[in-house]
């Protein structure tokens, strides 16, 4: 897909081409002035009219309708690419939308469209993700929102009513996570609730299996720019029934703190830093000891079995070794639970910052340690280990 473009391409070049791609660039800021405005009569009028179509219609309007609850402020296509065969044709499109109150810059998206030509205009047939692109949460079924006072959770097959129990929880986690997170972010989440793991998997455009077991994740840009769209937490409703209340609290409280760190975590940030201080918000304040946090980490460290080194980001993976993944979790967890108890809160936060503040990860650890805890990589990976030692196995 050729982004760097500023205005539709042509196939070849060829003059009617070019008029084709302007002619169906047009017709879809029709369709995405319809989706603004609220307009289901504008909108079906960029559909393909007549009986043959009259699938293809339904389809348009169960998903427009689909979109109704979405507060958007804003929805427009780019088209980015376009291949023309007589009266048929397929155009590439990013679709560029925004959340109103949530998203600071759109979200994008790349799109494959079918349109077919009928009396000299073109309509829109098909609308779907590109390939390896995600299918959005309309697509899956009719949206229901609910508005939290620090939240909006979207749901999708989902009741009310358990939408509301999801806003409870992210509307506690967000002053928890601004209470240990001095950064500054907005102090607001978006939910994103399908009906299953398939659902989720859906929503990240990625396999089903390799999110199994999992109650959550963020999606989003790291770095900070400042300008990128609001994170998604996208729940898996398979794994997250299972959990408790205390549980389902503190995987919201998790996954807003990595929403509240995105833009202080880049790709110096290492795995073990940034999962472990999304854990240690999560528990933080909740009163659950070491050992019963870190249930896997405690048998391993009773066994005589202390890690040498805190985990690499490849121990995170999400393969067949449940208990080496809940490790290393625990092992970040529990370095960040010791910097701020040895130095304390506040620079643990800034530790956080000063790493993903480097320009790659060679060294980033190192010099973080060095500026703000004044101490090695060795002295450090020492001084957890005595305290896994001493809070794991008593010493």
């Amino acid at each position: 897909m050729l982004t760097g473009l500023a205005g539709p391409v042509g196939c070849g070049g060829a003059p009617g081409t070019d008029r084709a791609s302007a002619d169906v660039q047009r017709v879809l800021d029709r369709r995405a002035a319809a989706v603004r405005d609220g307009s289901e009569k504008v909108f079906m009028a960029t559909a393909a009219p007549g009986s043959v179509a009259a699938g293809e219609r339904a389809e348009a309007r169960t998903e427009f309708r689909n979109l109704r609850a979405v507060p958007l402020t804003d929805w427009s296509y780019r088209v980015t690419g376009f291949h023309r065969s007589g009266d048929r044709a397929t155009a590439d499109a990013e679709l560029r939308y925004r959340i109103d109150g949530y998203d600071r810059a759109p979200v994008v998206t790349a799109r494959t469209l079918s349109l077919t030509r009928s009396a000299g205009r073109w309509y829109v047939t098909a609308d779907r993700p590109a390939e390896d692109s995600a299918r959005q949460l309309w697509e899956q079924g009719a949206v229901v929102a609910v508005r939290g006072e620090h939240s909006l959770v979207l749901g999708a097959g989902q009741s009310r009513g358990t939408l509301r129990a999801y806003a409870g929880l992210a509307d506690r986690a967000v002053p928890a996570v601004s209470e240990a997170w001095d950064g500054d972010w907005p102090g607001r989440v978006v939910l994103l609730v399908p009906k299953s793991l398939e659902g989720m998997a859906e929503l990240l455009g990625a396999p089903a299996s390799g999110y199994r077991g999992i109650a959550a994740v963020t999606t989003g840009e790291a770095g900070g720019s400042g300008k990128a769209p609001a994170d998604r937490i996208i729940v898996n409703p398979d794994a997250y029934g299972v959990l408790g209340s205390f549980g389902r609290q503190v995987v919201i409280t998790h996954e807003a703190a990595h929403v509240a760190t995105r833009a202080s975590t880049s790709a110096a940030t290492p795995l073990w830093l940034s999962e472990g201080y999304a854990d240690w918000v999560g528990y933080r304040g909740t009163g659950r000891s070491a050992t019963q946090a870190a249930p896997e980490l405690t048998k391993a460290v009773t066994d005589g079995r202390v890690p040498a080194a805190l985990p690499a980001d490849r121990d995170f993976g999400f393969g067949e070794d449940a208990g080496k993944l809940a490790r290393a979790y625990e092992s970040g967890w529990l370095a960040c639970r010791m910097i701020a108890e040895r130095w304390g809160e506040v620079r643990l936060g800034e530790f956080y910052r000063a790493v993903g503040a480097h320009e790659k990860r060679a060294g980033a650890v190192e010099a973080g340690l060095r500026e703000v805890l004044d101490t090695s990589l060795v002295e450090f990976t020492g001084l957890w280990r005595e305290y896994l030692r001493d809070r794991l196995a008593g010493g």
